[in-house]
């Protein structure tokens, strides 16, 4: 992601922050999601209100991870958004029977990477070297 303004910055957090609300994650989980877990839990407080994310390279890649991830979902449930949110709690023999959500929470990157793979499979074609 290029450099963003501020502003640019609150907007996304509170977007990303959003989305993860609507997959009913919790606000340490969202900490851990975002590459945050050293930080309090009430921080997600002050992020949807006023501070936005630090712009990590660490940080950044992972939003662009979960947007994908998000987008990946909405191409799946084009009509639902609700069996995104199911899906992302359904347990999945892919994950070796854990959710997606509890896989990206506890593989951190490569968790976001397994589950951003499962649903974007030009994503996966992309990282796999197999471009001609």
């Amino acid at each position: 992601m290029d450099t963003m303004s501020d502003d640019e910055r609150l907007e996304l957090t509170r977007g990303i922050l959003n989305m993860l609300d609507e997959w009913e994650i919790d606000a340490k989980d969202q900490l851990t999601l975002l590459g945050m877990q050293d930080v309090p839990a009430r921080e997600v407080k002050r992020l949807r209100e006023s501070r936005p994310l630090p712009e990590e390279p660490e940080i950044m890649q992972r939003v662009e991870h979960l947007i994908s991830i998000a987008d990946a979902l909405r191409t799946t449930y084009p009509f639902s958004k609700r069996m995104g949110r199911l899906w992302m709690h359904k347990p999945n023999r892919k994950f070796r029977q854990r959710t997606p959500v509890a896989t990206m929470v506890e593989d951190g990157i490569v968790g976001l990477i397994s589950v951003r793979s499962y649903l974007d499979c030009s994503y996966s074609w992309d990282i796999s070297g197999s471009k001609a």
